[in-house]
């Protein structure tokens, strides 16, 4: 088989009875949203697209662009005000490790302490790095030296009571020196101190089956990025429950993954942003009842 054909076979070897009763404890999680899914059009109107999402059903936020103490215009605190005032939380946020971004402040380089205050300030139980720039992985010895660097970062969030955590995409799983730089990272980061936020479409993208991960590292992936990939063209996200992806049998396995909190994310839309994160979490309730 295919790697990159693992989808069926991998995911249907979850019996139906052991999911329903996993499914039903899924359902209890809230329903969170990445808002780099509406980078489009959130600027536009911050107020009226937060009180959108709130009439909409999402419960948690995860936040993206910090820089110097604002979140979209405001204050990290007003931010989650205006999230708490129409009945949803602030839970997490997204921040670069900062080598080659330079000109944020507020990176794991450059202004941590002030970022980790903040986010504190605003109510924020997790923080995590998205993504590494290109020459911020160039071999595992810049990986293994980016884990040092999160663990270090990671002392600090914890001191505050706020989780670390790291969110791959596709490049983590390219075979690098003859090992998987993702399964490196798992070795290097201490579990203590460095979460896992396992984007499941990226993984999925990559050749390589959520549910193993689960099995060898169980309880590592406390957050999830959900997004579903498009029947015809894998490289383009479907709204979620639309696609290639399983999310019931996935969402079944979130005790054994660790998972305690979600958020559907877009980075490609079937035909605008708005309309494709209105359909997910529509979607999404549907399949977690």
């Amino acid at each position: 088989m295919n790697r990159r054909e693992f989808i069926g076979a991998g995911l249907a070897g979850l019996a139906i009875g052991r999911a329903m009763p996993a499914l039903a404890r899924a359902a209890r999680h809230k329903i969170g949203l990445q808002l780099y899914s509406l980078r489009d059009v959130i600027r536009e109107d911050v107020k009226g697209m937060i009180e959108t999402l709130g009439r909409w059903g999402y419960q948690e936020l995860e936040a993206y662009g910090y820089n110097d103490g604002k979140l979209f215009g405001m204050s990290s605190k007003d931010f989650a005000k205006l999230v708490g005032d129409n009945g949803m939380q602030l839970m997490s946020g997204h921040y670069p490790l900062g080598k080659a971004h330079a000109n944020v402040i507020g990176s794991v380089l450059n202004g941590w302490e002030k970022a980790v205050a903040d986010a504190k300030e605003a109510g924020q139980k997790y923080m995590v790095v998205p993504y590494l720039d290109k020459s911020e992985r160039e071999n595992l010895d810049a990986y293994k030296w980016v884990c040092e660097q999160l663990n270090k970062a990671g002392e600090v969030t914890k001191k505050h009571g706020i989780r670390l955590q790291y969110h791959n995409h596709e490049f983590e799983f390219d075979v690098m020196e003859e090992k998987v730089p993702y399964q490196v990272m798992l070795r290097e980061l201490d579990p203590k101190l460095v979460g896992m936020e396992m984007d499941l479409y990226w993984v999925v993208y990559a050749g390589h089956n959520p549910f193993q991960y689960f099995q060898q590292y169980p309880g590592r992936f406390e957050q999830w990025h959900v997004k579903d990939m498009d029947k015809v063209d894998r490289k383009r996200n479907a709204d979620v429950g639309t696609g290639q992806i399983d999310f019931a049998k996935l969402f079944a396995a979130a005790k054994a993954s660790g998972m305690k909190h979600f958020y559907i994310e877009q980075e490609t839309y079937p035909v605008d942003s708005k309309t494709s994160i209105k359909n997910s979490i529509d979607n999404l309730k549907e399949i977690l009842g």
